[in-house]
């Protein structure tokens, strides 16, 4: 095995006086369904250094001292004047706090609600804060008048873009992102990494749509030739058909038919971070989230996503053994607005006691509500497994929401003689039985699947439909390991039983089947006919299913016996 590639600072050129500075890892950086991928990703900071210096958006602690070491062979930290923040939170409060040890001098620039968190992270009373609301300019001399574009969003109130018109240049911090970590700076052959610039924007973008496209009204009214982003490759090549997708995906999320208000404040973090996840189960199963953070939302805005989603989902902190004001405000809203038929869900994070949560569940079980899943409880920082279950218990919740509504519309029930004859048609096509395992570290997944296909001789190669809202699905992405177990006639019903019923959240999927280690990692049934290892080397979105191309690298014939076929009548069904 080789050794880690260790995390370092990239720097380069990218425009007049203007340079980046990639604070790169090759390991998942943290927990938050957003690196799930394990693709490592970059923290992207510039320097803009014009007759007046300006540094925007400086990493976070994970690489304060490689960063600061470069910075300081690039330049004396006493010659910074300016320091923008595209937004402010606690890991970044760190970087911030010791660059202030080397460079008293600086002069903050953000939003006003960027400034109230600076001040509450630093705890500094002499702190030098510059608040820009989107009307001012900054003049740094040499032609760099930067223009300020507020982009805020329930994630983070005070994101901020910022735009210098002399190098065309839009410095984007969140937006048009992705967790990818590598050599290459810009974008050239974008379509390879496409993949992960969905991802990016289903995990943190999705669930505030609404807010995502006002931004991008906003940017779409200066001339960017560049996005300077703040994680991954910067986006030159791909701008318009990016800047599109964006549009296309908010779109998408806005037009849904089933919505979830998902209502939450996050002390530290940690209750947001199981929010994210939490949304993106439900976003994956094809269910709209609009995500609202109680801490700014005003009670008009919570009413009215409340009134128009079919489910809410609540979560809060603990602080003090109280439930934060804001949340115990939003609390009173929805049980005086939200009707009993509507779906409930509660999750939160706590240190020691966790009192707010037993509060939001005990008030929504007294006014009568359901629950589309177990009330989440996360001590402290979430972890991976739990995000996971977290990610699942959305997708549940979706789930249930989905089947609720098609219960309410009335079908007739209806003979072969009166199905379509394209669907009947299309129901002849038939498939091997298979079971689909894949691991990933300690989350584990399996499905069963007849819509596998041999897709390639050279390298052999097979195609796997998967639908969008299995648990599966987030384990299969681009150099992920799986196996299909192919199953046995006449020995294949009690596995079929087995993978067919329900699972719940974080459930595991093998408990009393025999199974062996792979090659690759993943679980080979014992009672297969064969399996085979494969490794994803593509995947298409095609309507409600993902279509997964792996190239196989290890096989192997377990019986003698004949394959399992699914035969069906419609192709309305699986």
């Amino acid at each position: 095995m080789n050794p880690p590639t260790p995390r370092d600072v990239q720097v380069l050129p990218i425009a007049s006086d203007t340079t980046v500075l990639r604070s790169r890892t090759w390991d998942r950086l943290k927990f938050e369904i957003e690196y799930a991928l394990q693709r490592g990703t970059t923290a992207n900071s510039y320097l803009i250094q014009a007759e007046k210096i300006a540094l925007i958006d400086p990493p976070g602690e994970s690489f304060t001292e490689i960063f600061l070491t470069e910075l300081q062979r690039r330049i004396d930290p006493k010659q910074i004047e300016y320091v923008i923040l595209g937004h402010v939170n606690p890991n970044r409060g760190v970087t911030l706090k010791a660059l202030l040890k080397l460079a008293p001098q600086i002069q903050f620039v953000c939003s006003n609600p960027g400034a109230i968190a600076l001040r509450g992270i630093l705890d500094a009373p002499d702190l030098k804060i510059t608040v820009v609301r989107g009307d001012e300019t900054l003049d740094l001399g040499k032609g760099h008048h930067l223009q300020f574009i507020p982009t805020p969003n329930p994630r983070w109130p005070d994101a901020l873009c910022t735009y210098d018109p002399h190098t065309e240049v839009l410095f984007t911090d969140k937006l048009f992102g992705a967790h990818l970590c590598g050599d290459q700076v810009m974008d050239e052959g974008w379509t390879t990494i496409s993949e992960h610039r969905r991802y990016y924007f289903d995990c943190v973008m999705a669930p505030h749509a609404r807010q995502v496209e006002k931004a991008l009204d906003k940017i779409e009214e200066v001339q960017a030739r560049l996005y300077a982003t703040g994680h991954g490759q910067l986006v030159r090549y791909s701008l318009i058909p990016l800047t599109q997708s964006y549009r296309q995906w908010c779109e998408a999320q806005k037009t849904q038919d089933i919505t979830v208000a998902l209502l939450y404040a996050s002390a530290y973090g940690n209750t947001g971070t199981v929010a994210q996840a939490i949304a993106r189960g439900i976003t994956k199963a094809g269910v709209g989230v609009e995500s609202i953070n109680c801490e700014i939302a005003d009670p008009e805005e919570i009413r009215t996503a409340v009134e128009k989603a079919e489910g809410f989902v609540m979560g809060s902190p603990t602080l003090g053994g109280h439930a934060p004001t804001q949340i115990q405000t939003a609390l009173g809203i929805v049980l005086s607005t939200a009707t009993k038929t509507k779906l409930a869900g509660v999750f939160g994070s706590f240190g020691w006691s966790g009192e707010a949560i037993d509060l939001i569940e005990n008030k929504f079980k007294d006014a009568g509500y359901k629950f589309g899943f177990e009330t989440i409880r996360v001590k402290f920082k979430p972890t991976e497994t739990t995000l996971k279950y977290a990610e699942e218990a959305g997708t549940d919740f979706a789930q249930a929401l989905k089947k609720a509504k098609k219960s309410r519309t009335s079908r007739q029930p209806v003979s072969d003689a009166q199905v379509a004859r394209t669907e009947q048609a299309v129901g002849r096509l038939i498939g091997s039985l298979c079971i689909i395992t894949a691991k990933q570290g300690e989350l584990t997944g399996a499905m069963l699947a007849d819509w596998i296909s041999q897709a390639t001789f050279t390298p052999p190669g097979l195609t796997i439909a998967v639908a969008k809202d299995r648990a599966i699905e987030s384990l299969m992405y681009q150099g992920e390991q799986f196996v299909v177990n192919i199953l046995e006639e006449g020995k294949h019903l009690g596995l079929m039983k087995h993978f067919l019923k329900p699972f719940a959240p974080g459930e595991d999927r093998f408990a009393g089947v025999a199974t062996e280690d792979g090659e690759n990692g993943c679980p080979i049934l014992s009672d297969a006919l064969a399996y085979v290892e494969c490794t994803v080397d593509n995947r298409m979105e095609c309507g409600d299913h993902w279509l997964i191309y792996g190239v196989v690298t290890n096989g192997k014939v377990l019986s003698e016996g004949v394959t399992a076929v699914h035969h069906r009548k419609s192709g309305t069904h699986y």
